[in-house]
C-alpha cells in the first residue's frame, strides 16, 4: 500500500469523495481504494501475509480437530494443571494488555485531555480486540461456545469470581464496541450515529472504570480458588486483586506504545500528521503513568511478601526465579522510562514498552502454569496448543490490521462537520 499511496493521489481514502468528486462505494472502501487486480498484488508482495497463510494453513486444521477429538487431542490438559496456553497467555495475558481502552477514554474524555486524543481511538480498539480475543481463547478452552451465556444466565452464581468476570468481561466489551462506533459511522457516513453515541460517551466512559477496575482484579481473585496450588511469592489472598488491577495499568499503556510504534513504522502511509506529530509527545505521556504504576506494583509486591512472611521462599530456587521476574518485568523498564522521560529518549521508551508487555506475559504463565502445583511435575505445553496459540493470535493482527487500514483510527476523517 505504501508504493500505491505514492503512485495514486486519491490513495489512502481519507473522506467520501474521490479526487474527481465522486463519492466512494462502501466495496471501494473495503478494497482500499484498489481494483481486485492491485489490491491481490500488494497482498503477495507482503512477506507477513504469506507469514500468515503458513500458520493458518496448520493452525486452522488443529483447530477443527480440536473440537472433533476434544481438548486432549492438542493440550496435555490435566486436573494437575487445567490451565494452558489458552487461558494463561489468552486470557491472563490479553485482558491486562487490553486495559489501554478504559485508561484513554478515561484521560480524554473524563479529565479533558486532549492532547491525548490523537491516540485515543487506537487505544479503544486495542481494548477491544483484546477483549474480543480473550474470549475466543477462552472459548478454544472450554469447546462448548453454545454454553457461553450459561453462567450469566442459566446457573446464576453471584457470589462466585467467574459470575462476576462473565459478565463484566460482557458488559465491557459491549461498551468498548459502542467506544468504537463513532469511527465506523464517520467511514460509513452516518453522521447521526455518531452523534448518538457522543451523547453518552461519558456514561460509557464510567461504565468502562468501573467494569475494568472490577474485573481486572477479578481475574486475579480467581486464583484464590487454589491457594495451596500457586507458589506463595505468586500468589497472596488478601493482594492479589489488586497485583492484577495495577499490573493491568501499565500492560495497557506499554501495549499502546508498542501499537503505534509499530503502526508509524509499518503503516505510516496510514497515519495522519496529527497522529505522527503528536507521538513522541503521547508516549512520554504514556510512559510517565506506566512508570507510577510500576512502582505502586513493586510496593505492593514487596509488602505483600512481608504480610504474608514468605521471605524464606526468596532463598529458595523459586525466589530467585521471582526475583529474576520482578528485575527484568517491572525494574528494568519502569528505569527505562524513568531515564527516557527525564532525557526525552522515546526509543528508549519503546524498547521498555516492549520489556514490560513481554513481563506482563511472562507473570501470568508463571502464576497460571509454571508455578502452578510447583510441588509437583512442570508442564510442558503440548506443540499443538502452542501453534493453535500463534494461529488465534495471529488472526488477532489481521483484524487489527483490518481495521487500522480502513477506519479512522489513526488518521482524521476529512469532509465532516
Amino acid at each position: 500500500m505504501k508504493l500505491f499511496s505514492k503512485e495514486r493521489p486519491d490513495i489512502p481514502i481519507v473522506n467520501h469523495l474521490k479526487a474527481d468528486g465522486t463519492e466512494w462505494t462502501v466495496k471501494e472502501k473495503l478494497w482500499l481504494g484498489l481494483s481486485v487486480s492491485e489490491y491481490k498484488k500488494q497482498f503477495f508482495r507482503n512477506p507477513v501475509n504469506w507469514l500468515m497463510i503458513a500458520i493458518f494453513a496448520v493452525g486452522v486444521p488443529l483447530i477443527v480437530g480440536r473440537y472433533i477429538f476434544g481438548l486432549g487431542w492438542v493440550t496435555h490438559a490435566s486436573n494437575d494443571y487445567p490451565w494452558g496456553l489458552f487461558l494463561g497467555f489468552g486470557l491472563f495475558g490479553m485482558v491486562p494488555l487490553s486495559a489501554s481502552g478504559f485508561m484513554l477514554g478515561t484521560t480524554v474524555e473524563l479529565f479533558g485531555r486532549k492532547d491525548f486524543h490523537a491516540i485515543e481511538r487506537l487505544a479503544l480498539l486495542n481494548g477491544l480486540l483484546g477483549y474480543f480475543f480473550a474470549v475466543l481463547f477462552l472459548e478454544v478452552d472450554l469447546g462448548m461456545p453454545w454454553r457461553l451465556p450459561y453462567p450469566m444466565f442459566v446457573s446464576l452464581g453471584p457470589a462466585a469470581v467467574l459470575f462476576l468476570v462473565a459478565w463484566h468481561v460482557a458488559t465491557y466489551l459491549s461498551v468498548q464496541i459502542a467506544e468504537v462506533l463513532p469511527a465506523f459511522f464517520e467511514w460509513i457516513g452516518w453522521l447521526k450515529g455518531k452523534r448518538i453515541i457522543r451523547k453518552y460517551v461519558l456514561g460509557l466512559t464510567v461504565a468502562g472504570i468501573i467494569l475494568s477496575t472490577l474485573h481486572q482484579g477479578a481475574l486475579g481473585a480467581l486464583f484464590t480458588y487454589a491457594p495451596a496450588k500457586v507458589h506463595p511469592l505468586w500468589l497472596s489472598v488478601n493482594f492479589q486483586w489488586i497485583h492484577f488491577f495495577c499490573s493491568s495499568i501499565f500492560a495497557g499503556l506499554s501495549m499502546v506504545i508498542i501499537a503505534s510504534t509499530l503502526i508509524k513504522n509499518f503503516m505510516g502511509w496510514r497515519c495522519d500528521d496529527e497522529f505522527k506529530d503528536n507521538l513522541d509527545y503521547i508516549t512520554i505521556g504514556l510512559a510517565k503513568g506506566a512508570s507510577y504504576a510500576m512502582i505502586t506494583y513493586l510496593i505492593i509486591k514487596i509488602v505483600a511478601v512481608a504480610h504474608d512472611q514468605e521471605w524464606s521462599y526468596l532463598l529458595t530456587g523459586w525466589g530467585s526465579y521471582y526475583m529474576l521476574e520482578l528485575g527484568v518485568a517491572v525494574v528494568l523498564p519502569m528505569f527505562m522510562f524513568a531515564i527516557g522521560i527525564r532525557n526525552k529518549w522515546v526509543t528508549l521508551i519503546r524498547f521498555g514498552a516492549f520489556i514490560a508487555a513481554f513481563g506482563i506475559i511472562w507473570n501470568r504463565l508463571n502464576t497460571a502454569l509454571i508455578c502452578y502445583n510447583w510441588q509437583m511435575y512442570q508442564e510442558i505445553p503440548h506443540w499443538k496448543e502452542v501453534w493453535i496459540t500463534i494461529t488465534i493470535y495471529s488472526l488477532y493482527f489481521l483484524t487489527y490490521r483490518f481495521i487500522v487500514y480502513r477506519l479512522p483510527i489513526v488518521y482524521g476523517w476529512k469532509g465532516e462537520k
